[in-house]
């Protein structure tokens, strides 16, 4: 049985999948050597590939035949599912409309953001520099981490409790002992994460730790009770970072630029609050909360220099 639960993941996927047909069905002239496939009749351009892989990961040269023969792929096994759910009048159902609007609304408002951080600067040598030299751990000290993870839902006020129980403990298995005293949920992993995978607010404390020392790393959910089990030396010269430190720093201001104009645009702005969330309002007005446009981007810097990738 599909629950609506499972309908409106559909359907939300469809939208997206729907929005970036709509993306790639412009009106354009297609040169000679610019189609590289026909789906159903549906022109694929080498465009739409190359904006594929400008979107992933950077890709050595040597991969970048097998890049593109994969992502070609990809675009023919999207554009079957976007005909198809065409075919079934999908992009009339109103979840998957008011999906494609919020699509490209937040597209909008993520481009305006660049075209103003694209006109002001770009991130020069001696920018990149600084950031290396500043950031051993992340670079010249690199490591890759193996740790042994306690993720813990807990509310704030046991925490205090969490944290003398794991100073007193001998090991991971007293801390997990402790947990299930207290009916704490945690989930147990062990795992492999190379130091750009670790958030940069709790690197520093990370690096710092000798193997078997266990800590506990404050969460928004709780807390993650770690035991470093090795660390290897993984470094990476000034010219290797550059690409990775280039992406950080450019969303660093995207988020700085996002928060300078959304401030500047409230305060010119006529914003009118109805019904109940007029008290919301207030009551956020007392607390000094500031609006939530840029909070899904600064989450993304909060997950390490890996997840600006």
């Amino acid at each position: 049985m599909v629950t609506a639960k499972g309908r409106l993941r559909s359907l939300l996927l469809i939208a997206l999948l729907v929005a970036l047909w709509s993306c790639g069905k412009a009106d354009v002239k297609k040169g000679p050597g610019q189609v590289v496939a026909k789906v159903n009749g549906d022109e694929i351009s080498v465009h739409q590939i190359n904006n594929a892989i400008a979107r992933s990961s950077a890709i050595a040269p040597d991969e970048a035949k097998q890049a593109a023969a994969e992502t070609l792929e990809r675009i023919i096994d999207q554009e079957l599912l976007v005909q198809k759910a065409l075919a079934n009048k999908l992009d009339r159902d109103p979840q998957v409309m008011q999906a494609i609007e919020d699509a490209k609304r937040q597209i909008l408002a993520q481009a305006y953001v660049q075209r103003v951080v694209a006109a002001s600067s770009t991130e020069n040598s001696e920018e990149i520099r600084k950031f290396y030299q500043d950031n051993p751990a992340l670079f010249e000290r690199r490591r890759i981490y193996r740790v042994h993870e306690l993720a813990v839902v807990a509310p704030r006020e046991k925490l205090d409790a969490l944290k003398a129980a794991t100073a007193g403990a001998k090991s991971l298995e007293d801390v997990a002992g402790w947990l299930k005293s207290q009916k704490l949920v945690f989930k147990d992993a062990i795992s492999n994460q190379p130091a750009e995978q670790i958030p940069l607010n709790i690197l520093a404390q990370v690096f710092e730790m000798r193997e078997g020392q266990i800590a506990m790393i404050l969460t928004s959910h709780g807390a993650s009770v770690v035991q470093l089990l090795q660390a290897q030396e993984a470094s990476l010269s000034e010219q290797q970072a550059k690409p990775l430190i280039e992406r950080y720093l450019q969303s660093r201001k995207l988020l700085a630029t996002a928060q300078a104009e959304v401030k500047k645009l409230r305060e010119h702005a006529r914003i009118e609050y109805l019904g109940e969330f007029e008290a919301v309002r207030a009551q956020r007005a007392s607390s000094g909360a500031a609006g939530g446009a840029v909070d899904d981007h600064e989450q993304s810097m909060r997950k390490g220099i890996a997840g600006l990738r």
